[in-house]
């Protein structure tokens, strides 16, 4: 019989940081230093892109553009993104520190998948030197992968490319695409898995794509949260999610399933 013989995760907003708030915030804070006022949405709605990437989309969305033409009197240069790098990486490097809490059922799911012989990988749309504070602080609180990769190990071909999930793939031992599942909470992270070829599962609650802190969403009525829920869901269908799971602890189940299609 067919086996999954591994589980690559995203990091922030599906394993840690529960809504992705670290990069939103630096993402705002530099747009506004430069004298654009960006909204939280602008910022998020390229989440899971390389960083430099998630600048180069924001620039290029139309009302932005049209700001920025306004205040600088052209249009944006390769050096404008670089620049605006800059000040989001060091915004974003005084701050990362904090947003490293695992989120629920995360440590106790991963022991349960490596109890049931699960190679954990990962990929990020974090660069090394960002990694590098994320990782440890992450590990100090209980959660390591076995491998991550970054964009930086596959030159500068980040997500939607396919290249960090094949370097998973090689460094865990893993066998085909067909057994790897990829988990992330956004577009790119879904988009990543489809080039692979491995299943896509998409994780809802405390998703970039929800954009909810975990003190909002448990704020919310519980009819307003199934609202919440079933309209991420149905995005991450529409872009060709294999699974949705509410939480990382549906996830075994959705393991389950997949193993019992092999079968089929």
């Amino acid at each position: 019989m067919k086996k999954v013989e591994g589980i690559i995760f995203d990091w922030a907003g599906t394993t840690i940081d529960f809504g992705c708030f670290a990069p939103v915030h630096a993402f705002v804070t530099v747009f506004e230093n430069a004298g654009i006022e960006v909204t939280i949405e602008e910022a998020r709605e390229p989440m899971g892109l390389t960083k430099i990437d998630h600048i180069r989309t924001m620039l290029s969305m139309p009302r932005i553009t049209a700001l920025w033409n306004e205040k600088y009197g052209q249009e944006f240069t390769e050096q404008d993104v670089e620049n605006l790098y800059v000040g989001f990486e060091a915004a974003l490097l005084e701050t990362l520190a904090m947003y490293t809490d695992p989120k629920p059922e995360v440590l106790e799911t991963i022991e349960q998948l490596r109890s049931q012989g699960l190679k954990i990988g990962s990929t990020s749309g974090y660069t090394q030197k960002m990694m590098d504070i994320v990782a440890p602080e992450a590990e100090k609180k209980g959660y390591h992968p076995d491998f991550y990769m970054t964009a930086d190990g596959t030159s500068g071909m980040g997500r939607p490319y396919p290249y960090m999930i094949y370097r998973n793939m090689e460094a865990l031992k893993l066998t085909a695409a067909g057994h790897v599942v990829k988990v992330g909470d956004t577009i790119p992270d879904i988009d990543e898995a489809l080039n692979a070829g491995v299943w896509a599962v998409a994780v809802v609650v405390g998703s970039s794509e929800m954009g909810l802190s975990e003190e909002e969403f448990d704020a919310l009525s519980e009819a307003e949260q199934e609202e919440w829920i079933a309209r991420v869901e149905n995005t991450f269908i529409e872009r060709g999610a294999d699974f949705t799971i509410r939480t990382i602890g549906e996830l075994p189940g959705v393991i389950g399933e997949i193993e019992r299609r092999f079968m089929e």
